[in-house]
């Protein structure tokens, strides 16, 4: 009885017999999965229209004028907002408000408030996009969407935060949840950056384009601070067990945390190759924290997904360190623009995405009511194509813009006509399993 919040038991007059406390979980699971389907949708949603097909539009844009200052930069900086909290924001506060209560074994919360998290959210995503691309009201719109977004966080991390474990005597944290806090720290720190950012350019810019040295700034926290612990924690929380690793060595972990975390306050206070050099000091030492490329204790568990799942997520880390020693690169040029592009797209497409893409497709069919996976071969064709495009994305722009090889311009919107054409696969494969019913409910 400790699972049901107390005021249940006295609503009822007394105490719930077993068949009805497992009548109420099952009705809250329902909810649950349902809530997710939706943070889930709107996460869809917002990487194909406002994330990717704007990316795409600029790409083309960019390719035929042979320079990036033929797109507003406003535009650029929508569509990575668009993506970074509008797409991968999204699923995590719904895999959060989902998973986090059940890994931790914590009471139950109340579900009302979850769904004004994903109205305020949503509506300060949307704006934010809406009123940096067209301009429309942008004074006071984009203070309203920064604050409708760190109020949605809020509830979130009231929600996660609040309610103690069940388990009472089980009062110690472990150590994925402390990498996961890392990452909310990060999190709450990109939110109130950018509301100071969006309140000073209402009030003293002529344009809702941030000025390139804050925005440099502001993406290394977007990524390194926030998401990147992020994915570390849920890395050391699923993995060994969806890829058969050994346990982890969670002193390492904590020990990149501290890494990462340093090398995001180094590029904050302007020393940029020390923090870079510190970021894949932090990123070599978690995948080895994590034994992704240690020998496996036993085999993979791919039932319900493609058997190209391990391969992809430790593809995913490759890119990771990738996008760390293209940052050391850029860092030490003089003008290292398309360099500094390429990273962001390594971490960003390479490792983000990727793991979106193989996570997401292993774990949401069963949160969304225990279903199975509309199809394991649309899942590796997704996976294939984001590779295939971000490898010739990353490539073809620290070429192009450094200017060594002059015709990789051309490879520019090749490179984002595949991606689209992943994250569309991976859309449609996630839609049709949303709809589709769980086994033998058929027969129930």
């Amino acid at each position: 009885m400790s699972a049901l919040p107390t005021h249940i038991e006295k609503e009822s007059g007394g105490t719930l017999t077993s068949i009805e406390t497992s009548n109420l979980s099952a009705r809250r699971e329902t909810s649950l999965s349902r809530l997710l389907m939706l943070y889930i949708g709107t996460g869809l949603v917002f990487m194909l229209l406002p994330g990717t097909f704007l990316g795409v539009w600029n790409l083309l844009a960019i390719s035929s004028h042979r320079s990036a200052t033929t797109v507003p930069a406003a535009w650029i900086q929508a569509h990575g907002h668009a993506q970074i909290f509008g797409w991968i924001g999204t699923f995590i506060l719904g895999i959060g408000f989902y998973s986090i209560p059940k890994l931790r074994r914590l009471n139950p919360f109340a579900l009302p408030t979850v769904y004004v998290a994903w109205a305020l959210w949503t509506a300060g995503v949307s704006l934010h996009w809406l009123c940096t691309v067209y301009g429309w009201h942008w004074r006071v719109l984009l203070p309203a969407s920064a604050v409708l977004e760190l109020g949605a966080f809020a509830i979130f991390f009231r929600t996660v935060s609040k309610h103690r474990p069940q388990d009472s005597g089980k009062s110690k944290l472990e150590s994925w949840v402390f990498v996961v806090i890392a990452g909310t720290i990060g999190w709450m720190l990109a939110l109130l950056m950018n509301l100071g950012i969006s309140l000073y350019l209402a009030m003293h810019a002529a344009s809702p384009t941030i000025p390139s040295n804050f925005d440099q700034k502001f993406l290394v926290v977007e990524t390194w601070g926030f998401l990147v612990p992020f994915v570390w924690g849920f890395s050391a929380k699923w993995l060994p067990i969806f890829l058969g690793l050994r346990p982890t060595y969670n002193r390492a972990l904590l020990v990149a945390v501290g890494l990462n975390s340093l090398g995001v306050l180094a590029a904050l206070l302007n020393r940029t190759l020390t923090g870079v050099v510190l970021l894949l000091a932090g990123i070599v030492v978690a995948s080895v924290a994590l034994r992704l490329f240690a020998p496996a204790e036993r085999g993979a568990k791919v039932k319900g997904v493609h058997a190209s799942f391990p391969f992809f997520i430790r593809v995913s880390y490759l890119w990771a360190v990738i996008a760390a020693l293209l940052g050391v690169w850029a860092a030490s040029l003089h003008d290292g623009q398309g360099v500094w592009g390429a990273s962001r797209h390594a971490l960003t497409v390479g490792f983000f995405s990727m793991m979106v893409f193989a996570i997401g497709q292993r774990v949401l069919p069963a949160f969304s009511g225990m279903k199975l996976l509309f199809s394991t071969k649309l899942m590796f064709v997704s996976m294939a194509l984001l590779a295939t495009g971000c490898l010739l994305r990353v490539s073809s722009e620290a070429l192009a813009y450094q200017g060594f090889v002059p015709a990789a311009w051309s490879w520019l919107p090749v490179s984002g006509i595949i991606e689209m054409s992943a994250v569309t696969v991976f859309a449609i494969n996630l839609f049709v399993t949303f709809a589709s019913q769980p086994p033998g409910s058929r027969f129930q």
